[in-house]
């Protein structure tokens, strides 16, 4: 006598959905597959909003050292004589050194004295691949009573990799921080 194996497909099935139902029971793994599901974004979210403070911190504390430089010339405690690029660019260093590697690279300057309110640039002059174009700036303050501009730059450096492409304003990975103060000088006298 020989025997035939009469194969029932109900009897499968009930058994594969017994696997699922199983596998659908278990939930030990799910919080181990919603963290990598979510450890991603929520890294991308956390760098983005860090490298956004540090930024904005560094962009006030350059507006403060603007302001107070500024201070300085349009009351007189710095006279226009005295004023070179070298220790302009000093002064702000010095004052922004607290978020800035050592001798500010990236760090660009330009005062001026105007005729009229109305000739003080408003924009930022960019070069042809999108980087800040330097070629007017000086360092020639007005006496009393002339009206001057003091522009401050930084090429911030975008600290993480992979946010860079995201966050950057320049060429090289870098944003531009700017600041800028406009006012007329005091009648002191030289």
């Amino acid at each position: 006598m020989s025997l035939v194996c009469i194969k029932d497909p109900e009897v499968h099935k009930v058994r594969r959905f017994g696997i699922l139902k199983r596998f659908k029971a278990d939930s030990r793994g799910s919080t181990a597959i919603e963290f990598s599901m979510l450890i991603l974004p929520f890294t991308l979210l956390v760098f983005a909003v860090i490298e956004t403070c540090i930024s904005f911190a560094a962009q006030q504390i350059m507006a403060n050292v603007t302001d107070d430089i500024s201070r300085d010339i349009r009351t007189g405690q710095l006279k226009p004589t005295a004023i070179t690029a070298a220790s302009l660019r000093t002064s702000i260093c010095d004052g922004i050194s607290v978020l800035v590697s050592t001798g500010c690279p990236g760090l660009e300057v330009d005062l001026k004295a105007y005729a009229n309110f109305s000739a003080v640039p408003t924009t930022i002059p960019y070069t042809a691949s999108g980087d800040l174009n330097t070629a007017g700036f000086t360092t020639a303050p007005g006496g009393p009573q002339s009206i001057n501009s003091l522009r401050v730059f930084y090429r911030w450096p975008i600290m993480t990799d992979f946010m860079r492409i995201y966050l950057s304003t320049i060429p090289d990975g870098k944003t531009l921080l700017y600041a800028t103060m406009t006012w007329k000088n005091e009648p002191y006298s030289l």
